[in-house]
């Protein structure tokens, strides 16, 4: 199904600029933006992905990685297809890098706002989360069903690379509760070689999101001799820190994947100083995941040191936080649904 576009400006008679995301594209006729998935058409500008659904599973909340947002539920997760980034080392390169063709359509199965709402309730989903692809490019039907879902009293979620504009983002701000967002790395030159991007406007949208009081928190997927070393972590944490002690900073193991497969993958070590560098600069809340380790996923009470949440993998284990508060020392933990 293909809807007409929010946020664009006609260029000419026949061509479109889009304001989405901060690429801001040039488009002319018959052709689409960097994503794939918007296109004009005789000076229209459509999404091509509304409604098609390329995947959808009942992921627990700590997948998206939440860990301080309604911890041991499950969340309704879904996606279409495309993407705004061009990352080598994509994770889920199947469906945000694939291909498009006017002549075969665009992949994905149709889906109605009101269909995402019944099955998130019939599954007990407290939250629905827009994930696995950049959640940006289907904004309008991601916008859909996050203001349905809210009449519902359902949470939404964006697990998201953070180029939204700043007119989206405050659009759909009133719906949504929570985001992740990929601080991929602090350097712009990371962005440009590995991304197709830029890096202020992520650090753009770190900030609106947290003046807008929308709950966050960061991943940084750590690629061994790329984005690893000692200075550049310790800018990305003094960053965090600087909007807010308290947000939490996932540091996520790399392995080979997509057009990036002769880089090893993330050794423990490498994590582990990431870890030590995010708490001496502050932040209160530090994880390592997509790796085992023994202490990395827990939450401890940034105060007393208590453990307050013990995790095994994505499954919460024990919760120990009794209204919003340490039950040792009674200092707020922050975060929603404890």
């Amino acid at each position: 199904m293909t809807k007409e576009a929010s946020f664009y400006s006609k260029e000419s008679q026949l061509a479109v600029r889009c304001f989405l995301c901060t690429h801001r594209c040039f488009i002319k006729n018959k052709a689409t933006g960097i994503c794939g998935v918007r296109a004009n058409q005789e000076g229209i500008l459509y999404a091509l992905n509304y409604g098609q659904v390329i995947a959808a599973h009942i992921d627990p909340i700590e997948k998206k990685p939440l860990f301080h947002f309604s911890p041991g539920t499950n969340s309704y997760s879904l996606a279409c297809v495309g993407c705004n980034f061009k990352c080598t080392f994509c994770q889920n390169w199947q469906i945000s890098q694939a291909a498009f063709s006017r002549k075969i359509g665009i992949d994905g199965f149709m889906v109605t706002p009101e269909k995402v709402i019944e099955e998130a309730c019939r599954h007990h989903c407290p939250s629905i989360s827009y994930t696995y692809t950049e959640p940006t490019i289907y904004f309008e039907f991601a916008c859909d069903c996050a203001s349905l879902a809210k009449k519902n009293g359902i949470y939404n979620v964006f697990v998201t690379n953070g180029y939204m504009g700043k007119d989206a983002l405050v659009a759909i701000s009133p719906y949504l509760d929570a985001a992740n967002v990929d601080l991929k790395s602090f350097r712009q030159d990371f962005y440009h070689t590995f991304c197709q991007a830029s890096l202020q406007p992520v650090l753009d949208t770190i900030a609106l999101m947290h003046s807008l009081h929308i709950w966050i928190e960061i991943t940084t997927l750590i690629i061994p001799g790329i984005n690893d070393s000692e200075e550049e972590l310790r800018d990305i944490a003094r960053f965090l820190s600087s909007i807010d002690r308290s947000i939490p900073w996932h540091l996520s193991a790399f392995h080979p994947d997509y057009k990036l497969t002769d880089v090893r993958p993330t050794p423990p070590e490498i994590l582990q100083k990431a870890y030590t560098i995010g708490k001496g600069e502050g932040l209160e809340y530090v994880y390592m995941g997509n790796i085992y380790t023994e202490r990395g996923s827990n939450t401890y009470c940034p105060s007393c040191r208590k453990l307050l949440i013990e995790r095994k993998g994505f499954a919460v284990i024990a919760q120990q936080i009794r209204q919003g508060a340490c039950p040792y020392c009674g200092l707020h933990i922050a975060g929603f649904g404890f």
